[in-house]
C-alpha cells in the first residue's frame, strides 16, 4: 500500500477496496463488517440523531486527534438530551498526499474512543480530493442512540432557583489545540478534554429525578453556552467567576493573547441544570466519577434580569455574557 493517499484511492476502484479494507481490522464489527451501503440494525423507542464535521487544525494535539475528537463530540451531543449512544457514522475527506500512517493512528483512535464508549461505528465513507483542499483531513460524524421514557430534558424544564454545574475545568481543549500549532513563544503541559462523557452522565441521570437540562460546552465556550441557554427565557442565570473551575496555564494562555478563557472551547465537559434540594448530591456523584473530578457549582437561575446571563466577577462587579461574535480561534473543533 501506498504511503500517502491518491487520487484513486477515491475512483472506487482497487485502491478505494484497499483503504476501506484497512479500515476494518480497528473498527470491524459485524454491521459494519458487511460493507453495505447502509447499516441494518434494530432500534426500538425514542430516538435520538445528530450530526457533526470536524475540520480541527492541526489534527494532532495534546490529549486527542481530530479521529478522537470526532466521536466524543458526537457522543455528546447525544449524551445531552438524554440518550444511550448505540451507533455512528464516520465519514472522512482527505486531501490527496495525506499520509496513511497518520490516516491509521486516527482511525485507530476513533476506534478505541467509540470502544471505551461502548458504540460501534457502522457504516461510513471515504472521499479523496485534490491537495490543498480539505487541510490533510475533514471528518463527519453521525450518531443515534435511545432515550429513555422517564427522560425528558430541556430548557422549557428549567425553574427560578435551579442549580447549574460544570464537571471540570473549562477551556483546555482550545488551549491544547492552540500550543500545538506552534504559533506562540511559550508551551504548556494543558491537554484537550475531548472524551466521551457518557458514562459520566449514565452515573447520575438515573439518580437525580430533577435534571432539567444538560449542554456540552463546545464552540464559544462556556459563556457562549450559557448565553444561548437564558436567551428568550423569563429567568435569567448568574454564575460566579471564582467558583468556575479553570486551569492556571489556560488563564495564562488566555492573558498573553488577549483572550477571554470563558470563550474557549471544551470537547469533555458539560453544563447541567438540576433542582437547588439536589444540587450537592449531583456534586457528589459528579465528583466520584473520573470524568467529574473536577465538578463544581457555578451558579444559579435567577428571576431577573430575564433572558439574559450575568457574571459575578472577582471584584464583586457584574458583567453580561454574550454569545461571542466571530471566531476566536480557527478550526478548534
Amino acid at each position: 500500500m501506498a504511503d500517502k493517499i491518491t487520487l484513486g484511492h477515491g475512483s472506487g476502484g482497487k485502491l478505494s477496496a484497499e483503504l476501506i479494507r484497512g479500515f476494518l481490522k480497528p473498527l470491524g464489527n459485524p454491521i459494519l463488517n458487511q460493507l453495505a451501503d447502509s447499516a441494518v440494525f434494530s432500534l426500538c423507542g425514542k430516538v435520538a440523531f445528530t450530526t457533526d464535521s470536524f475540520v480541527v487544525h492541526p489534527l494532532f494535539f495534546p490529549g486527542g486527534d481530530i479521529g478522537s475528537l470526532s466521536v466524543s463530540g458526537t457522543i455528546n451531543d447525544l449524551v445531552s438530551v438524554g440518550a444511550v449512544p448505540r451507533y455512528l457514522s464516520l465519514a472522512l475527506i482527505i486531501e490527496e498526499d495525506f499520509s496513511q500512517a497518520n490516516l491509521k493512528k486516527i482511525i485507530a483512535s476513533a476506534a478505541r474512543t467509540a470502544a471505551q464508549a461502548n458504540v460501534k461505528i457502522v457504516t461510513g465513507d471515504t472521499k479523496v480530493v485534490n491537495r490543498g483542499r480539505a487541510h490533510g483531513l475533514f471528518v463527519t460524524t453521525s450518531g443515534c442512540g435511545l432515550v429513555p421514557d422517564n427522560i425528558v430534558l430541556g430548557r422549557n424544564k428549567i425553574k427560578i432557583g435551579d442549580v447549574a454545574l460544570v464537571n471540570g475545568p473549562v477551556g483546555d481543549h482550545a488551549a491544547a489545540v492552540m500550543l500545538a500549532r506552534n504559533e506562540f513563544s511559550f508551551s504548556g503541559k494543558v491537554k484537550s478534554d475531548a472524551v466521551p462523557l457518557n458514562g459520566l452522565v449514565n452515573r447520575f441521570l438515573p439518580q437525580i429525578k430533577t435534571v432539567r437540562f444538560i449542554r456540552d460546552i463546545t464552540r464559544g465556550g462556556l459563556a457562549t453556552i450559557l448565553s444561548e441557554v437564558s436567551e428568550g427565557m423569563n429567568w435569567g442565570i448568574e454564575i460566579s467567576e471564582t467558583a468556575i473551575p479553570m486551569r492556571r496555564e489556560v488563564i495564562g494562555i488566555a492573558g498573553i493573547l488577549g483572550l477571554d478563557p470563558l470563550y474557549f472551547a471544551c470537547e469533555g465537559r458539560i453544563v447541567v441544570f438540576v433542582a437547588k434540594e439536589e444540587a450537592e448530591r449531583m456534586l457528589s456523584l459528579m465528583q466520584k466519577h473520573p470524568l467529574g473530578k473536577g465538578a463544581a457549582i457555578i451558579g444559579k437561575v435567577v428571576a431577573k434580569p430575564a433572558g439574559r446571563t450575568i457574571l459575578r466577577t472577582r471584584i464583586s462587579g457584574t458583567r453580561l455574557l454574550e454569545p461571542f461574535s466571530g471566531d476566536q480561534l480557527p478550526r478548534i473543533c
